[in-house]
């Protein structure tokens, strides 16, 4: 991808420069969460719940990736669902602390 001109906008106010394609929040890049699971899979069922709740407190794009369509997943990976990662950094695998994710998505919450 090549560099933006850093076009002032409503997505844009500061005029700051930003890879073409990649979608914003509040002039920052928006994070992305990759959850990899597969049909069938209660941790996945229960680690998806708790991804989807951050995600509705604060924005972030999320992927579901179901590793039994992909056979280079599926020796990546294995039994070892789910796996959750952020911005293409692996950071949880089987369960999801709510509390940690938070931390690593730079957010705290103010219960």
């Amino acid at each position: 991808m090549t560099e933006g001109f850093g076009r002032r906008g409503p997505g844009n106010p500061e005029g700051v420069p930003r890879r073409i394609g990649q979608p914003f929040q509040g002039g920052a890049p928006m994070r992305r969460v990759t959850v990899y699971t597969r049909v069938g899979c209660h941790l996945c069922e229960e680690a998806e719940r708790v991804v989807r709740a951050e995600q509705a407190d604060g924005g972030f794009r999320l992927e579901l990736v179901d590793i039994d369509r992909d056979p280079e997943l599926v020796r990546r990976y294995g039994v070892r669902v789910p796996v959750v990662s952020v911005d293409g950094e692996e950071l949880f695998e089987y369960e999801v602390p709510a509390d940690l994710l938070r931390a690593r998505l730079g957010r705290a919450r103010a219960d």
